[in-house]
Parts: structure tokens; sequence; C-alpha cells
């Protein structure tokens, strides 16, 4: 099996996520998930990560990072590998800790990261551990909110300024972000993911696959730069939908729609397509994203236009 395509550059935003093996629990204790913080604190000593947001679960954990260095691979060694030496020692075991590689998605941070990080901090409440984010000691919501001291290694000022204003200001904002989320269903960010590991705009994938695909010489990771290659033109898509949906309104919005999510040309060009400007492609995209949430039907026609062009990720 193909191991998953790693862009590592220097600066680059990720989702890091890693599950207990057999999904067996990897903190069982507080001193376990201390012992696990250090490690954080370590790697920022060590190999310059920098760490915007973090839950501990029971079995296990999300990681908002960030790698000025562009060390990915070597930070998650140091992570995870002296968290298993400590974990395997103390209960005098052996064997793997953690379920295969950690899973790191690629993100846009401008776009991507105030959505994750909300997803990260709601992640005790969505699995029904607390009523509210600030209840959760493991994880670095209620350092952003102003609930208790943050640790010297945790960096809030780039979500903070996601949210506006200063500190207090800050904090307030970003609280009323991520409680918005209790009060309806929030979209998990991590459904636009593509070929598995990159989250942004068509633009921010067109930017990596050009800066990266051509150097990759990794045959291993040849299925997922296979991904990336094959993305259709929006002609091809708008085509394929004219084809599928007889009224031509909605037509016309599903596929700006789907220009939007699943090629990776600019708005300009999707806008030249259907003969509208930039921001009303990215107007309609909004407006058919928030009709496809609360509409199945729709939401199956449009997933089944994705199919065809071999679009849609399921590994998430």
């Amino acid at each position: 099996m193909a191991r998953p395509l790693r862009i590592q550059y220097p600066g680059a935003f990720y989702h890091v996520m890693s599950r207990g093996n057999e999904q067996k629990e990897i903190f069982k204790s507080r001193r376990d998930r201390e012992q696990f913080l250090g490690y954080l604190e370590t790697a920022t000593t060590r190999y310059g990560a920098v760490f915007h947001s973090y839950c501990l679960m029971n079995n296990h954990y999300h990681l908002l990072l960030e790698t000025p260095e562009g060390n990915l691979s070597q930070i998650m060694r140091h992570i995870n590998g002296a968290y298993t030496t400590y974990f395997n020692t103390k209960r005098k075991r052996a064997g793997h800790l953690f379920q295969g590689r950690f899973k790191a998605i690629l993100i846009e941070a401008d776009e991507y990261a105030l959505e994750l990080s909300r997803y990260i901090h709601l992640n005790p409440v969505q699995a029904g551990m607390v009523e509210t984010p600030e209840q959760y000691e493991w994880a670095s919501y209620s350092a952003y909110v102003g609930i208790r001291q943050t640790e010297d290694w945790l960096c809030r000022e780039f979500i903070w300024n996601l949210v506006g204003g200063i500190r207090k200001k800050a904090a307030k904002n970003y609280r009323g972000f991520v409680e918005s989320g209790l009060d309806r269903p929030c979209e998990n960010p991590l459904k636009n993911v593509i070929a598995s590991n990159l989250l942004g705009s068509p633009d921010f994938v067109s930017e990596i696959t050009e800066r990266f695909l051509n150097d990759q010489t990794d045959q291993r990771n040849l299925q997922g730069l296979k991904h990336l290659s094959v993305r259709p033109d929006p002609a091809q898509i708008k085509t394929a939908v004219d084809q599928s949906i007889s009224d031509q309104a909605l037509a016309r919005q599903i596929g700006m729609y789907c220009c939007r999510q699943y090629s990776r040309v600019s708005l300009k060009r999707i806008g030249e397509i259907f003969g509208v400007s930039d921001a009303g492609v990215s107007i309609a995209s909004r407006r058919m994203a928030g009709r496809l949430k609360n509409d199945k039907g729709l939401r199956d026609v449009v997933d089944a236009i994705a199919v065809d062009f071999q679009l849609l990720n399921v590994e998430i």
C-alpha cells in the first residue's frame, strides 16, 4: 500500500492526529498526559516546533502544528517515539503504541487554521466527555480564553489574530467563535481534504502541486501524487454538471461550487467560464455549500458528479 504523501517545507502548517494501536487508550493517567505535553515542549526547544492548538483524547490526540524549519517528520519521531518509550517502560510492555504512522494534513493556515482550532477544541464535547470545551482539562482551549495560565510553548497569537483583538478582547472573540459551534452543528473542515493530506483553496493546492510534485521521487508516494495530478479542468466539470442537471439555474450554481471545490484554477478563471466576477463565484459557492448542508438529496447529486471525476476523498 502506498504511504501517504509527506510534503515538508519551512513555515508549513499541519493538522496532526495519531491514534492508539487497535484504538486502545494511549493516555491512562494524569501523569501520562503531563509527560506527553512535556514532549511537545521539548519539540519546541529542540526542533523549533510551534504548537497552536492541542487536544489529548483517551485513544488519540490532535495537534495544530507549524514547522518553521520544515522538519515535520523529525518533530513527530521525537514526540511519538519518546512517548512510546515512556509508556512501554512504565507499563513493562513492548511493541507499537500508535496505529501506524501519524496522519498529517498540510493546511492553508489563513483559510483553515481557525476552523481546525475550533474542531480540535470541540472534540471532547462531540465525544460526550464534557458539555463545554472549557471543562476539558487536556486541551489548549482554556488557555485561549484566559481560564488558566498558558504553557510557555503554546502559541495563541496566530489564532487570536484571525478573530481580531488583543489578548482579553481576542480571548473573548475566540470564545464566541468556538461556542457558536455548540449552538449549531459545524461542518467538519476535514471533509474538504484532498488526496488525504491537503486542505486549502484551489490556488493553494495548485501552488503546492507545482512546487513539490515534479520534485517528488519517492515511489511510495506515487498514489498520492497521481491523485493530485489528475484534477479536472473547470470546463470539464461544467460540462459534466450540465449533462447531469436539467435545471439550468441550478446547474450553474452547482457548476461554480464544484469548480471551486475540485479544480485547481483561480476564482478569476472560473468566473471567466461562467461569465461572472471572482467575487460572484465565491458568493455562489458559499450559498451552495449552505444548501448542501441541509439538502441530502442535492448533496448526493453533487457527490455523484464528484465521483465521476474520482475526486471524493473518503479517508478522513
